[in-house]
Protein backbone atom coordinates (compact mmCIF):
# COMPACT_ATOMS: atom_id res chain seq x y z
CA UNK A 1 0.00 0.00 0.00
CA UNK A 2 1.13 3.32 -1.11
CA UNK A 3 1.96 6.26 1.45
CA UNK A 4 1.10 9.27 0.34
CA UNK A 5 4.03 11.99 0.22
CA UNK A 6 3.74 14.62 3.04
CA UNK A 7 2.52 18.06 1.43
CA UNK A 8 5.41 20.35 0.94
CA UNK A 9 5.58 23.13 3.65
CA UNK A 10 5.44 26.39 2.31
CA UNK A 11 8.55 28.47 2.76
CA UNK A 12 8.34 31.55 5.10
CA UNK A 13 7.04 34.57 2.99
CA UNK A 14 5.97 32.91 0.25
CA UNK A 15 2.18 33.88 0.31
CA UNK A 16 3.34 36.93 -0.17
CA UNK A 17 2.58 38.09 -3.60
CA UNK A 18 5.35 38.62 -5.73
CA UNK A 19 3.96 41.84 -6.99
CA UNK A 20 4.08 43.16 -3.50
CA UNK A 21 7.15 41.96 -2.84
CA UNK A 22 8.68 44.06 -5.80
CA UNK A 23 6.42 47.16 -4.74
CA UNK A 24 8.51 46.93 -1.13
CA UNK A 25 11.40 46.48 -2.74
CA UNK A 26 11.07 49.42 -5.03
CA UNK A 27 9.53 51.58 -1.96
CA UNK A 28 12.46 51.08 0.42
CA UNK A 29 15.31 52.02 -2.63
CA UNK A 30 12.54 55.38 -3.74
CA UNK A 31 12.28 56.65 0.38
CA UNK A 32 16.11 55.92 -0.07
CA UNK A 33 16.61 58.13 -2.54
CA UNK A 34 13.93 60.42 -1.75
CA UNK A 35 15.95 61.07 1.95
CA UNK A 36 19.03 62.21 0.12
CA UNK A 37 17.40 64.20 -2.51
CA UNK A 38 15.63 65.87 0.88
CA UNK A 39 18.83 66.08 2.87
CA UNK A 40 20.74 67.75 -0.55
CA UNK A 41 17.83 70.23 -0.81
CA UNK A 42 18.35 70.64 2.60
CA UNK A 43 21.93 71.90 1.81
CA UNK A 44 21.74 73.53 -0.53
CA UNK A 45 19.10 75.46 1.15
CA UNK A 46 20.54 76.34 3.77
CA UNK A 47 23.91 77.51 2.18
CA UNK A 48 21.40 79.62 -0.65
CA UNK A 49 23.69 82.09 0.05
CA UNK A 50 26.51 80.08 -2.10
CA UNK A 51 24.48 77.46 -3.92
CA UNK A 52 22.23 80.08 -5.71
CA UNK A 53 25.18 82.32 -7.17
CA UNK A 54 26.83 78.96 -8.20
CA UNK A 55 23.93 77.72 -9.99
CA UNK A 56 23.67 81.18 -11.93
CA UNK A 57 27.56 81.10 -12.50
CA UNK A 58 26.78 77.85 -14.11
CA UNK A 59 23.85 79.23 -16.21
CA UNK A 60 26.08 82.48 -17.27
CA UNK A 61 29.20 79.73 -18.07
CA UNK A 62 26.81 77.75 -20.63
CA UNK A 63 25.21 81.40 -21.76
CA UNK A 64 29.07 82.24 -22.42
CA UNK A 65 30.47 78.51 -23.65
CA UNK A 66 30.06 79.73 -27.37
CA UNK A 67 31.99 82.97 -27.37
CA UNK A 68 34.47 81.32 -25.07
CA UNK A 69 35.18 78.48 -27.53
CA UNK A 70 35.44 80.76 -30.30
CA UNK A 71 38.24 82.54 -28.96
CA UNK A 72 39.47 79.41 -27.20
CA UNK A 73 39.83 78.83 -30.88
CA UNK A 74 41.63 81.74 -32.19
CA UNK A 75 44.40 80.95 -29.52
CA UNK A 76 43.57 83.21 -26.98
CA UNK A 77 44.76 82.23 -23.63
CA UNK A 78 42.16 80.70 -21.11
CA UNK A 79 41.58 83.42 -18.93
CA UNK A 80 42.18 85.71 -21.39
CA UNK A 81 39.07 84.43 -22.87
CA UNK A 82 36.86 84.46 -19.90
CA UNK A 83 37.82 87.97 -19.07
CA UNK A 84 36.92 88.52 -22.33
CA UNK A 85 33.70 87.18 -21.94
CA UNK A 86 32.67 88.34 -19.06
CA UNK A 87 33.53 91.81 -19.79
CA UNK A 88 31.57 91.57 -23.27
CA UNK A 89 28.53 90.67 -20.85
CA UNK A 90 28.87 93.51 -18.65
CA UNK A 91 29.12 95.79 -21.18
CA UNK A 92 25.84 94.82 -22.90
CA UNK A 93 24.43 95.25 -19.29
CA UNK A 94 25.87 98.26 -18.59
CA UNK A 95 24.83 99.57 -22.20
CA UNK A 96 21.19 98.44 -21.33
CA UNK A 97 20.93 100.60 -18.18
CA UNK A 98 22.56 103.39 -19.54
CA UNK A 99 20.44 103.83 -22.39
CA UNK A 100 17.25 103.55 -20.34
CA UNK A 101 18.81 105.96 -17.78
CA UNK A 102 19.44 108.04 -20.69
CA UNK A 103 16.05 108.07 -22.85
CA UNK A 104 14.75 108.32 -19.02
CA UNK A 105 16.58 111.69 -18.23
CA UNK A 106 15.42 112.99 -21.30
CA UNK A 107 12.03 112.40 -21.57
CA UNK A 108 11.37 113.04 -17.52
CA UNK A 109 10.24 116.57 -17.10
CA UNK A 110 7.59 115.92 -20.05
CA UNK A 111 6.48 112.67 -18.34
CA UNK A 112 6.54 114.71 -14.81
CA UNK A 113 4.44 117.32 -16.27
CA UNK A 114 1.73 114.35 -17.82
CA UNK A 115 1.83 112.93 -14.47
CA UNK A 116 0.67 116.03 -13.05
CA UNK A 117 -1.55 116.44 -15.06
CA UNK A 118 -2.96 112.97 -14.86
CA UNK A 119 -3.07 112.81 -11.16
CA UNK A 120 -5.17 116.40 -11.37
CA UNK A 121 -7.62 114.38 -14.03
CA UNK A 122 -7.87 111.89 -11.36
CA UNK A 123 -8.52 113.94 -8.28
CA UNK A 124 -10.79 116.00 -10.25
CA UNK A 125 -13.15 112.65 -11.62
CA UNK A 126 -12.73 111.27 -8.09
CA UNK A 127 -15.19 114.49 -7.07
CA UNK A 128 -16.82 114.19 -10.20
CA UNK A 129 -17.64 111.22 -11.46
CA UNK A 130 -19.69 107.97 -9.76
CA UNK A 131 -18.04 107.89 -6.34
CA UNK A 132 -18.52 111.55 -5.20
CA UNK A 133 -15.22 111.77 -3.00
CA UNK A 134 -15.60 115.80 -1.87
CA UNK A 135 -12.17 117.84 -1.08
CA UNK A 136 -12.71 117.25 2.25
CA UNK A 137 -12.64 113.48 2.36
CA UNK A 138 -9.65 113.57 0.76
CA UNK A 139 -7.81 115.80 2.79
CA UNK A 140 -9.11 113.41 5.48
CA UNK A 141 -7.50 110.79 3.90
CA UNK A 142 -4.01 112.38 3.29
CA UNK A 143 -3.83 113.06 7.00
CA UNK A 144 -5.05 109.77 8.04
CA UNK A 145 -1.57 108.32 5.61
CA UNK A 146 0.58 111.17 6.85
CA UNK A 147 -0.41 109.81 10.94
CA UNK A 148 0.09 106.31 10.09
CA UNK A 149 3.36 107.39 8.34
CA UNK A 150 4.47 109.54 11.62
CA UNK A 151 3.30 106.17 13.73
CA UNK A 152 5.02 103.55 11.52
CA UNK A 153 8.70 105.37 11.60
CA UNK A 154 10.42 102.30 13.76
CA UNK A 155 8.61 100.16 11.48
CA UNK A 156 9.08 101.35 8.02
CA UNK A 157 13.42 101.87 9.10
CA UNK A 158 13.32 98.57 9.70
CA UNK A 159 11.95 96.89 7.02
CA UNK A 160 14.40 99.62 5.20
CA UNK A 161 16.66 98.24 6.98
CA UNK A 162 16.12 95.16 6.16
CA UNK A 163 15.82 95.91 2.61
CA UNK A 164 19.33 97.32 2.62
CA UNK A 165 20.41 93.51 3.84
CA UNK A 166 19.01 92.07 1.06
CA UNK A 167 20.64 94.12 -1.94
CA UNK A 168 23.98 93.88 0.27
CA UNK A 169 23.41 89.82 -0.42
CA UNK A 170 22.37 90.35 -3.74
CA UNK A 171 25.68 92.14 -4.88
CA UNK A 172 27.63 89.64 -2.44
CA UNK A 173 25.91 87.29 -4.25
CA UNK A 174 26.75 88.58 -7.75
CA UNK A 175 30.25 88.68 -6.98
CA UNK A 176 30.46 85.18 -5.97
CA UNK A 177 28.85 84.77 -9.40
CA UNK A 178 30.79 86.82 -11.76
CA UNK A 179 34.20 84.91 -10.21
CA UNK A 180 32.67 81.33 -10.33
CA UNK A 181 31.78 82.13 -14.14
CA UNK A 182 35.36 83.28 -14.72
CA UNK A 183 36.90 80.23 -13.20
CA UNK A 184 34.57 77.90 -14.94
CA UNK A 185 35.08 79.67 -18.25
CA UNK A 186 38.61 78.94 -17.82
CA UNK A 187 39.28 76.19 -16.19
CA UNK A 188 35.89 74.03 -16.12
CA UNK A 189 37.74 71.12 -17.75
CA UNK A 190 39.80 70.99 -14.94
CA UNK A 191 37.35 71.78 -11.94
CA UNK A 192 35.35 68.94 -13.73
CA UNK A 193 38.26 66.42 -13.64
CA UNK A 194 38.84 67.18 -10.25
CA UNK A 195 35.04 66.48 -8.99
CA UNK A 196 35.04 63.15 -11.29
CA UNK A 197 38.03 61.62 -9.17
CA UNK A 198 35.64 60.65 -6.83
CA UNK A 199 34.03 58.02 -9.61
CA UNK A 200 35.16 54.17 -9.23
CA UNK A 201 37.81 54.37 -12.65
CA UNK A 202 35.33 51.94 -14.40
CA UNK A 203 32.80 54.71 -14.98
CA UNK A 204 35.04 57.45 -15.73
CA UNK A 205 34.19 57.18 -19.72
CA UNK A 206 30.25 56.76 -19.29
CA UNK A 207 30.31 59.97 -16.94
CA UNK A 208 32.21 61.94 -18.53
CA UNK A 209 30.31 61.49 -22.07
CA UNK A 210 26.97 62.31 -19.81
CA UNK A 211 28.48 65.29 -18.45
CA UNK A 212 29.34 65.81 -22.51
CA UNK A 213 25.75 65.48 -23.34
CA UNK A 214 24.29 66.96 -20.28
CA UNK A 215 26.33 70.14 -20.92
CA UNK A 216 24.94 70.29 -24.90
CA UNK A 217 21.63 70.51 -23.59
CA UNK A 218 22.63 73.55 -21.16
CA UNK A 219 23.74 75.55 -23.95
CA UNK A 220 20.88 74.90 -25.93
CA UNK A 221 18.89 75.70 -23.07
CA UNK A 222 20.38 79.03 -22.79
CA UNK A 223 20.40 79.60 -26.56
CA UNK A 224 16.42 78.95 -26.59
CA UNK A 225 15.86 81.39 -23.50
CA UNK A 226 17.40 84.22 -25.28
CA UNK A 227 15.41 83.57 -28.00
CA UNK A 228 12.48 83.63 -26.00
CA UNK A 229 13.67 86.64 -24.39
CA UNK A 230 13.90 88.85 -27.43
CA UNK A 231 10.11 87.73 -28.69
CA UNK A 232 9.10 89.09 -25.41
CA UNK A 233 10.86 92.27 -26.03
CA UNK A 234 9.73 92.54 -29.55
CA UNK A 235 5.66 92.43 -28.06
CA UNK A 236 6.51 94.82 -25.42
CA UNK A 237 8.35 97.38 -28.26
CA UNK A 238 5.61 96.54 -31.02
CA UNK A 239 2.84 97.16 -28.38
CA UNK A 240 4.50 100.07 -27.09
CA UNK A 241 5.40 101.93 -30.88
CA UNK A 242 1.60 101.10 -31.69
CA UNK A 243 0.22 103.14 -28.82
CA UNK A 244 3.33 105.74 -29.50
CA UNK A 245 4.83 105.54 -25.56
CA UNK A 246 7.75 107.31 -24.49
CA UNK A 247 10.87 105.18 -24.32
CA UNK A 248 9.95 102.54 -26.71
CA UNK A 249 13.57 101.13 -26.93
CA UNK A 250 13.96 101.38 -23.57
CA UNK A 251 11.28 99.02 -22.65
CA UNK A 252 12.53 96.68 -25.66
CA UNK A 253 15.93 96.53 -23.37
CA UNK A 254 14.14 96.28 -20.38
CA UNK A 255 11.71 93.56 -21.19
CA UNK A 256 14.69 91.50 -23.09
CA UNK A 257 17.01 92.20 -19.57
CA UNK A 258 13.81 90.94 -17.35
CA UNK A 259 12.85 87.84 -19.11
CA UNK A 260 15.80 86.12 -18.09
CA UNK A 261 13.89 85.89 -14.42
CA UNK A 262 10.86 84.21 -14.89
CA UNK A 263 7.59 85.41 -13.64
CA UNK A 264 8.75 88.27 -12.09
CA UNK A 265 10.75 89.81 -14.97
CA UNK A 266 8.06 90.20 -17.61
CA UNK A 267 5.77 91.26 -14.55
CA UNK A 268 8.11 93.82 -14.01
CA UNK A 269 8.37 95.09 -17.64
CA UNK A 270 4.68 95.07 -18.15
CA UNK A 271 4.19 97.15 -14.99
CA UNK A 272 6.97 100.30 -16.28
CA UNK A 273 4.77 99.95 -19.42
CA UNK A 274 1.21 100.32 -18.50
CA UNK A 275 2.51 103.22 -15.87
CA UNK A 276 4.13 105.02 -19.03
CA UNK A 277 0.48 104.58 -20.96
CA UNK A 278 -1.37 105.54 -17.96
CA UNK A 279 0.72 108.57 -17.73
CA UNK A 280 0.99 109.62 -20.96
CA UNK A 281 -2.56 108.87 -22.63
CA UNK A 282 -4.68 107.58 -19.44
CA UNK A 283 -6.41 104.90 -18.46
CA UNK A 284 -7.72 103.65 -22.01
CA UNK A 285 -4.27 103.20 -23.21
CA UNK A 286 -3.10 101.82 -20.26
CA UNK A 287 -5.94 98.49 -20.52
CA UNK A 288 -4.68 98.31 -23.71
CA UNK A 289 -1.05 97.70 -23.06
CA UNK A 290 -1.75 95.62 -20.39
CA UNK A 291 -4.11 93.44 -22.77
CA UNK A 292 -0.70 93.77 -24.30
CA UNK A 293 1.51 92.61 -21.38
CA UNK A 294 -0.53 89.67 -20.53
CA UNK A 295 -1.18 88.22 -23.80
CA UNK A 296 2.78 88.64 -24.23
CA UNK A 297 3.46 86.68 -20.92
CA UNK A 298 0.39 84.20 -21.45
CA UNK A 299 2.58 83.54 -25.04
CA UNK A 300 5.57 83.04 -23.01
CA UNK A 301 4.27 80.93 -20.53
CA UNK A 302 2.24 78.23 -22.49
CA UNK A 303 3.89 78.63 -25.99
CA UNK A 304 7.30 80.09 -26.17
CA UNK A 305 9.01 78.10 -23.07
CA UNK A 306 7.33 74.59 -23.49
CA UNK A 307 7.94 74.83 -27.26
CA UNK A 308 11.50 76.22 -27.47
CA UNK A 309 13.00 75.26 -24.47
CA UNK A 310 11.43 71.52 -25.13
CA UNK A 311 13.09 71.20 -28.24
CA UNK A 312 16.57 72.66 -27.46
CA UNK A 313 16.55 70.26 -24.11
CA UNK A 314 15.00 67.38 -25.75
CA UNK A 315 11.96 67.72 -23.63
CA UNK A 316 8.38 67.26 -24.08
CA UNK A 317 6.42 70.71 -23.67
CA UNK A 318 4.37 69.76 -21.54
CA UNK A 319 7.67 68.20 -19.29
CA UNK A 320 8.68 72.14 -19.55
CA UNK A 321 5.14 73.62 -18.32
CA UNK A 322 4.57 71.30 -15.75
CA UNK A 323 8.33 71.86 -14.58
CA UNK A 324 8.18 75.65 -14.31
CA UNK A 325 5.13 75.29 -12.47
CA UNK A 326 6.19 72.48 -9.53
CA UNK A 327 9.74 74.77 -10.04
CA UNK A 328 8.34 78.22 -8.63
CA UNK A 329 5.82 76.39 -6.48
CA UNK A 330 8.67 74.96 -4.59
CA UNK A 331 11.41 77.49 -4.72
CA UNK A 332 9.94 80.55 -5.90
CA UNK A 333 11.46 82.61 -8.37
CA UNK A 334 14.86 80.47 -8.09
CA UNK A 335 12.53 77.56 -8.51
CA UNK A 336 11.61 78.91 -11.88
CA UNK A 337 14.95 79.90 -13.21
CA UNK A 338 16.69 76.30 -12.66
CA UNK A 339 14.27 73.95 -12.92
CA UNK A 340 14.59 73.54 -16.14
CA UNK A 341 18.12 73.89 -16.51
CA UNK A 342 18.81 71.22 -14.14
CA UNK A 343 16.08 69.11 -15.55
CA UNK A 344 17.81 69.32 -19.15
CA UNK A 345 20.76 68.61 -17.56
CA UNK A 346 19.56 65.81 -15.76
CA UNK A 347 17.88 64.16 -18.66
CA UNK A 348 20.69 64.52 -20.75
CA UNK A 349 23.10 62.84 -18.14
CA UNK A 350 20.83 60.11 -17.60
CA UNK A 351 20.51 59.11 -21.48
CA UNK A 352 24.03 59.70 -22.23
CA UNK A 353 24.75 56.57 -19.85
CA UNK A 354 23.47 54.36 -22.14
CA UNK A 355 26.27 53.73 -24.46
CA UNK A 356 23.65 53.80 -27.70
CA UNK A 357 23.51 57.50 -27.39
CA UNK A 358 27.47 57.99 -27.46
CA UNK A 359 27.72 58.65 -31.43
CA UNK A 360 25.01 61.28 -30.92
CA UNK A 361 26.92 64.93 -31.38
CA UNK A 362 27.72 66.92 -28.28
CA UNK A 363 28.91 69.69 -26.56
CA UNK A 364 32.22 69.49 -24.73
CA UNK A 365 32.56 71.08 -21.58
CA UNK A 366 34.44 74.22 -20.94
CA UNK A 367 38.10 73.17 -21.02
Amino acid sequence: MLTPRPRRQPEPGSRVPQGLRTAADWSWRVLVVAAVVALLWWLLTYFSAVSVPVAVAVLLTALLTPLNRLLRGWKWHPALAAAACLLVMVLIVVGVIAAIGAQVVREWPQLWDKALAGFATFVNWLATGPLHIEQAQLDTYFTQFTDWVNASRADLAAVAAHAGVGVGHFFAGLAIALIATFFFLASGRGIWASITRLVPRHYLLATGRAADRGWASLVSYMRAQVLVALVDALGILIGALALRLPMPWALFALTFVAAFVPVVGAVLAGTVACALALVTYGPVSALIMLAITVFVMEAEGHFLQPILLGRAVSLHPLAVLLGLAVGATIAGIVGALLVIPVLAFSVAFIRGLDPEHFDQPRASLPE
